[in-house]
């Protein structure tokens, strides 16, 4: 078969289908503008805008100029495919750039397969969700003209992919059924636990063992939406409590979600200085970014790895300390909840709460053997429900060769 794969920055979230489909011997083509690394036999024709925003365009209208002005150079890039005889028989693509608005001009006959990540709400979901942060009332109508495109994306798909039910769930109900959840996948045999693992901190000439009281805490980048705040005001408690515990937080200082904080600080510095004066420098590092091998190793040596998270997009990281075999401290907010179950396989906590984040922090490596179990059930939801090889990829090719058949009997 022929399928034709859409990204902006392939290959994100077809790394591994991409691979499975060249090995199998499809023919595997992909649109996109970066310039990334990509498996091997996948023919990639790259294309670009050629031009940006009109200058002071309506606020609420400039996100959704944007995805037209991409999708118009996705849909050229594909409109030559067309005229050089190429035809798919499927094509994928995430929309969230804008890339697929008008792909179903080119083919029209072809089924499209959308990745939908999350649908923009204005009530009842991220936005509102901290009152610590509240958001501008006047924001909504720009929020909900996020939407636009969304809207046009689902109306267009033949059919469409979620990573979790929760994320399906935001989407209009009218469009739902068009959605099948159906996750990226992990490589549980690469992310798995390793008891001999050991993490050399340069600066403090100390090296960190599985043995050792290692809290581990995640972002991509240290912001509210993945609960930073709450994190960094329990540290003081939790070095209180445990004199010997060692706390690593790994995550850059930019935002990749939400509003930016005061000009001149990241939300990093902002919290930090509301409990210096309490906190033991010694035992904590931040360590910025990281390579991936990195970061594996030190949810391999995690005593309990705590992740908070906004009602949003569930992020990677979690499940991979879950494969890792962490005892996982989550906040009890539904992308979270959706994986954990509270004393099954992790734990959960108030994603407001400092104190009972460190209170649970605490009993967990007060009693680590009471939660020896719970490490264990953690490791297996994620090779039952995620495993890359067993469960999602095979899923995702299923679905991808039950549509395609529908364009190959027409």
């Amino acid at each position: 078969m022929k399928i034709l794969l859409i990204h902006q920055n392939f290959p994100g979230q077809y790394k591994h289908i991409a691979a499975a489909l060249v090995a199998r011997g499809d023919e595997v083509t992909a649109l996109c503008i970066e310039t990334n690394p990509v498996p091997a036999g996948v023919r990639v024709i790259r294309y670009g805008p050629k031009r940006g925003n009109t200058p002071n365009i309506h606020a609420w209208v400039q996100e959704t100029e944007t995805k037209v002005i991409r999708g118009e150079a996705c849909f050229k890039a594909a409109k030559r495919l067309r005229e050089q005889g190429y035809h798919p028989d499927l094509i994928c693509a995430h929309p969230g750039w804008g890339e697929a608005l008008f792909i179903k001009e080119v083919w029209p006959q072809i089924p499209l397969l959308n990745y939908f990540e999350f649908y923009y709400h204005v009530h009842g979901a991220d936005v509102g969700f901290d009152p610590e942060f509240p958001d501008n009332p006047d924001e909504a109508p720009r929020l909900l003209a996020k939407n636009f495109a969304n809207l046009m994306n689902l109306e267009q798909c033949d059919a469409g992919v979620s990573p979790t039910a929760w994320q399906k769930s935001t989407h209009p109900a009218s469009f739902q059924h068009k959605i099948r959840v159906i996750h990226e996948g992990l490589d549980t045999a690469a992310i798995a636990p390793k008891t001999d693992t050991q993490i050399t901190l340069q600066e403090k000439a100390r090296t960190l063992r599985s043995d050792d009281e290692v809290i581990t805490f995640v972002n991509r980048n240290l912001e509210p939406y993945r609960g930073c705040h709450s994190f960094i005001r329990a540290i003081p408690e939790i070095q209180r409590r445990r004199p010997k515990a060692h706390i690593l937080i790994v995550g850059g200082d930019g935002v990749s979600y939400g509003s930016r904080p005061v000009q001149g600080t990241t939300y990093r510095e902002q919290f930090i200085e509301e409990v210096r004066g309490d906190i033991d420098f010694r035992r904590l590092d931040f360590v910025g970014t990281i390579p991936y091998p990195v970061f594996i190793g030190l949810l391999q040596i995690s005593a309990v790895h705590v992740y908070l998270t906004y009602p949003f997009v569930l992020s990677w990281s979690m499940l991979e300390a879950m494969s890792a075999g962490c005892l996982v401290l989550g906040s009890r907010t539904p992308p979270v909840e959706e994986v954990i179950t509270h004393g099954d396989n992790g734990l959960l906590v108030d994603f407001f709460s400092p104190q009972q984040i460190a209170e649970q922090v605490a009993q967990a490596l007060e009693f680590p053997g009471d939660f020896a179990r719970l490490r264990q059930r953690a490791r297996q939801t994620i090779i039952d429900r995620y495993d890359l090889q067993r469960i999602c990829l095979p899923q995702h090719l299923a679905y991808i060769d039950e549509l395609a058949g529908r364009s190959l009997k027409d």
